[in-house]
């Protein structure tokens, strides 16, 4: 009788379904497991490669799987779904996961550990704050528009509303009971300003402690938070052959439509990692801001760019050539050294 020599796994909340396949794809069982019995029918396994979707709580049940002596992988979604066949239940998918990965061609994500997972956590925690007061500050603008309070853009503005709905003469002009709202979404407002301004000294402490960070901050365009978040969001950048497919894991390689030989190249992918590939874009938007009112260095790549393509094109093709510095950075382990300019 053959072996198993792959699995594949559908996790969910509850339910999960298993599909063991010999070493030429046949399979030799489909079985539903509950969550309590996960671990109970894996103990009775051969040790072998186990697939999952790398989705919510397959970090989690990867390690679990990884401590037991499975050879994990864990596979994109997107990367699984050409395989399903017809329907979708959870038998079809986790027969998708086991073919999947028995391509030799197949790309895995990395298992993160407990560590690495809390490291990247302050930012997911960040943005969440962030997006927070961004909806708060629309909100308010936009329920005291309806009194005929007009604000412009921005969370300066908000300052300016907040002492406006502390004055009671300027506040006599809304509705009583519209006031005491006004003011609670001001104070929510201050709290989580207070809050983003707490994991911002906390991140600046972290960048400061690493060295790895410190290296990346030597950077133009790469500050505290875009520091840190490449070192713990990021995956060994030793597994990456070179520069270029770092960045395009970061989903700033243009997205290609070529056939019959005529190559065909569009906007970036937006693949990958999303808080990474937004920071290095905002840091080389404030490159190209700097340069377009100061001026840009004579002879520099910045400069022939400005020239002749949009700024937020030549904003995201510096943020390409930043993820190729970070990757050459970290996997030689070398302060950054600015380009000579070349001279005519």
């Amino acid at each position: 009788m053959s072996e198993v020599t792959t699995i594949g796994l559908d996790i969910a909340k509850s339910v999960f379904h298993a599909h063991g396949a010999d070493e030429h794809g046949a399979m030799l069982f489909s079985r539903k497991l509950t969550r309590a019995k996960l671990l109970e029918f894996f103990a009775g396994q051969p040790r072998c490669i186990v697939a999952l979707e790398a989705c919510g709580g397959a970090y989690h049940w990867a390690r679990q799987l990884q401590e037991m002596g499975f050879a994990v992988r864990l596979i994109p979604p997107a990367y699984v779904k050409p395989y399903v066949k017809r329907h979708k239940n959870d038998a079809i998918d986790a027969e998708a996961i086991c073919e999947a990965a028995q391509r030799p061609g197949m790309r895995f994500v990395a298992v993160k550990s407990e560590k690495q997972q809390a490291a990247g956590l302050v930012f997911r925690t960040r943005d969440l704050a962030v997006r927070q007061r961004t909806q708060l500050i629309n909100a308010i603008r936009g329920h005291l528009a309806e009194y005929g309070w007009v604000a412009p853009r921005g969370k300066a503005s908000m300052t300016m509303l907040a002492d406006l709905l502390g004055e009671e003469e300027m506040a006599s002009s809304l509705p009583k009971a519209a006031v005491p709202m006004f003011r609670l979404m001001v104070d929510t407002l201050a709290e989580l300003d207070e809050r983003i301004a707490t994991l911002d000294r906390e991140i600046a402490r972290r960048a400061k402690e690493d060295e790895a960070a410190r290296r990346l901050m030597t950077i133009p365009g790469v500050g505290p938070i875009a520091a840190t978040a490449i070192v713990a969001l990021a995956p060994p950048l030793e597994t990456f052959r070179k520069s270029r497919d770092f960045a395009a894991w970061l989903g700033l390689a243009p997205r290609q439509h070529s056939t019959g030989g005529k190559q065909r190249l569009g906007s970036i992918s937006k693949m990958g990692e999303r808080t990474i590939r937004r920071l290095l874009i905002i840091g080389g938007s404030s490159i190209v801001r700097q340069a377009c009112r100061r001026g840009a260095p004579a002879g520099s790549w910045l400069e022939g760019m400005l020239a002749r393509k949009p700024r937020m094109l030549v904003s995201v093709a510096l943020a390409n050539k930043m993820a190729r510095t970070v990757w050459a950075l970290l996997t030689k382990n070398e302060n950054y050294r600015a380009p000579a300019a070349i001279t005519a």
